[in-house]
């Protein structure tokens, strides 16, 4: 008798140049059938087009909508947090994305979980809470240093912007990358990921601001490899860019991304 169990429809609401990406990764590494509804951001703007607020109020990037046979409605879940930790907790039972949660004979116990589940927790929430803000900083000022700024207060904006960079982007930027890399160092069993042997939700997630940053602070020193001084994290960023999720998202992505130059 075959399985009346149907699978939801899976669908990812994707903006070009977004965090989405991440989400391209997981759904690849999860094995899981999905549809792609794409939203490109306005050229002149660099904003999300308003369409997408029919899919969620605030009109933001990445989304997941989930339709169960059993519903009428579609479930949409944002923020990439929740996105990972609800497609992993239901889809990635079979697999190394979320580590073993309990220590042996001490399921269901307060401080009875294992180091890999506590840390694969803590840098899902931390890719998007401590993380991104510098990250959003960084974006905010090199707007400000566009073209559209008058030329007229350009020199004032531009002192402004140098000082910031200084005092806050660049000190902060490597603060989280001296940290990445101590949680390299001391990862469960020696890694080679953050939270040990296997790929998790995690690394998925850190992926992209990790690149982002690593890109801004080459801005920042002219040019200088900014993951240098971080041997462990460098190897870690490379080891990432080699695995074939990742490799079959970046080729999903690159076909997305010429879909909006054709468009």
């Amino acid at each position: 008798m075959a399985s009346t169990t149907a699978k939801p429809k899976i669908t990812l609401y994707w903006l070009n140049e977004s965090r989405a990406q991440r989400i391209v990764w997981l759904l690849e590494e999860l094995g899981l059938d999905y549809d792609v509804v794409l939203f490109y951001r306005d050229k002149n703007t660099m904003f999300a087009p308003p369409e997408l607020e029919k899919v969620h109020p605030l009109g933001k990037a990445p989304a997941v909508g989930i339709k169960f046979p059993d519903r009428e409605k579609e479930m949409v879940l944002v923020e990439s947090g929740f996105i990972a930790q609800y497609l992993t907790d239901h889809f990635g039972q079979s697999t190394n994305l979320v580590p073993r949660r309990y220590r042996p004979d001490q399921e269901g116990k307060p401080g009875g979980e294992t180091e890999e589940w506590m840390r694969c927790q803590h840098l899902i929430h931390y890719a998007e809470g401590s993380l991104q803000p510098p990250l959003l900083v960084a974006l905010i000022l090199s707007i400000m240093k566009g073209p559209k700024i008058p030329v007229v207060i350009r020199p004032i904006i531009s002192f402004v912007v140098g000082k910031t960079n200084e005092a806050f982007v660049r000190p902060n930027m490597k603060k989280h990358l001296s940290f990445l890399e101590e949680q390299l160092a001391s990862a469960p069993g020696g890694g080679p990921y953050l939270c040990g042997a296997h790929l998790t939700v995690a690394d998925i997630l850190l992926s992209y601001p990790l690149g982002t940053m690593s890109g801004e602070l080459r801005r920042l020193e002219a040019g200088r490899d900014a993951l240098a001084p971080y041997p462990k994290l460098k190897a870690y960023a490379e080891r990432l860019q080699k695995e074939e999720g990742y490799l079959r998202a970046r080729e999903k992505i690159k076909e997305l991304e010429s879909r909006g130059k054709t468009g």
